[in-house]
């Protein structure tokens, strides 16, 4: 794919806001400056809900259990997939984290990586940006897949290391047995 897709490292993010459905069903529009007020956030655009590539990307989120016992970040999904239909994703999986309803591509295209697969179907392009409390765009990693962007998947090792890195934080201690 091109350089220019996507927001590139070191941009500054527009503060964009959508319906924000979190685990336990509530939901509420919440900006993206709002969640950066709280902790930096990694903003993980995908296709849709119940597809069995999305379906993989966020399981191996849920089941790599160093996003859950980091307090530095927090993990956010964006699709265009309605807040009932993420509902029932987060029941589904059993996700911890809370999910952009991007209905209208409005934030995939603020982050340019909206495009049309086959130049048909409007879809946001798989892709994770690590945005610090600034708002600053640290590390980013875009699906370069040559026929449909939404088939790769991003490796949550590169991600964790990336976070430690770029945010300068530690490995958190394991889990309790």
């Amino acid at each position: 794919m091109t350089d220019h897709v996507g927001l590139a490292l070191g941009d500054r993010v527009p503060d964009v806001s959508a319906p924000l459905v979190f685990p336990g069903g509530r939901q509420e529009e919440v900006s993206l400056s709002d969640l950066l007020d709280e902790k930096p956030v990694l903003l993980c655009f995908y296709t849709n809900d119940f597809t069995p590539d999305c379906v993989d990307q966020w399981c191996s989120f849920r089941d790599y259990e160093w996003f859950e016992a980091d307090d530095a970040v927090q993990v956010v999904g964006v699709s265009k997939s309605r807040p009932f239909t993420h509902r029932k994703f987060i029941d589904y999986l059993d996700l911890s984290f809370p999910l952009y309803a991007d209905t209208d591509l409005s934030m995939a295209s603020a982050f340019d990586v909206d495009y049309r697969v086959f130049k048909v179907a409007p879809r946001s392009r798989r892709s994770c940006f690590l945005i610090d409390s600034d708002g600053v765009v640290r590390y980013r990693w875009i699906s370069e897949h040559p026929l449909d962007p939404t088939r790769d998947t991003p490796s949550v090792d590169e991600i964790r290391r990336a976070i430690v890195e770029e945010l300068d934080v530690g490995e958190p201690d394991p889990p309790s047995p």
